[in-house]
């Protein structure tokens, strides 16, 4: 029987991925899926963090655009990412699976802080552990948090759920001649600015050689078949 590639894998989720279709909110379609996808993986014998982003719910960098301080902006957005870390708590929990949310903000009567052993115990204990409020600090995006907590968990990958197939040369649902890349290097990522994730959280794998997988959220079954190691997506590293 075919073993997963990977051991511990961090799944990154944009809040916009947990919105499905519509542009606000949860999709609760989605939110179940994703939850039986994980279960799957997790019953591979696979440690699953997650970091989640609340862009579904409040985008930060959207809020100073209109006048608002940016720190505030920022922690509205880490408040966010904890609405949607119980949401995906709550999935998991109805799928029979032991999760455990891990928040940057204390926030005790809803979650645990972020501590770093603490996290490694949940993982090897067969838990997805869920780390909400992005790094805790204003002008870090959650692709950094998931860089960063990825570091210090040691997890062996980084998988970059998204609408899309993988990392294309410009826009595919703006130009259907776009070219979708199999393999890029950190590098290439931030010279020619491809948006796979922002430029501090591609140093920041960089600098700790840990991989990136792009890959399609949509298709069901599509975490299990990128941890299996299956050639999906575009993979970044070296």
């Amino acid at each position: 029987m075919q073993k997963p590639k990977y051991k511990r894998i961090v799944l990154k989720l944009s809040g916009e991925a947990l919105a499905g279709q519509s542009t606000f909110g949860i999709d609760h379609d989605v939110l179940y899926s994703i939850a039986r996808q994980v279960v799957v993986v997790v019953k591979q014998g696979v440690e699953v963090a997650i970091v989640v982003g609340g862009g579904n719910i409040w985008r930060g960098v959207a809020g100073s655009a209109k006048g608002m301080d940016r720190a505030t902006a920022d922690y509205m957005g880490m408040l966010a990412t904890i609405i949607n870390a119980l949401a995906l708590q709550d999935a998991l929990e109805q799928e029979g699976m032991g999760t455990r949310v891990l928040s940057a903000i204390e926030m005790k009567e809803v979650c645990e802080p972020y501590i770093r052993r603490r996290a490694i115990r949940h993982l090897e204990k067969g838990r997805v552990t869920i780390f909400a409020a992005g790094t805790g600090n204003p002008y870090f995006s959650t692709d950094t948090a998931a860089a960063l907590r990825s570091a210090e968990i040691e997890a062996e990958v980084i998988l970059m759920a998204k609408r899309v197939d993988g990392v294309y040369d410009s826009d595919p649902e703006k130009n259907p001649n776009a070219q979708r890349y199999e393999r890029l290097d950190y590098i290439d990522v931030l010279n020619q600015g491809l948006g796979v994730m922002d430029s501090t959280a591609a140093s920041l794998c960089m600098d700790n050689k840990i991989p990136i997988i792009v890959f399609d959220l949509t298709k069901n079954g599509n975490i299990l078949k990128v941890v299996m190691g299956e050639d999906i997506g575009t993979y970044v590293g070296r």
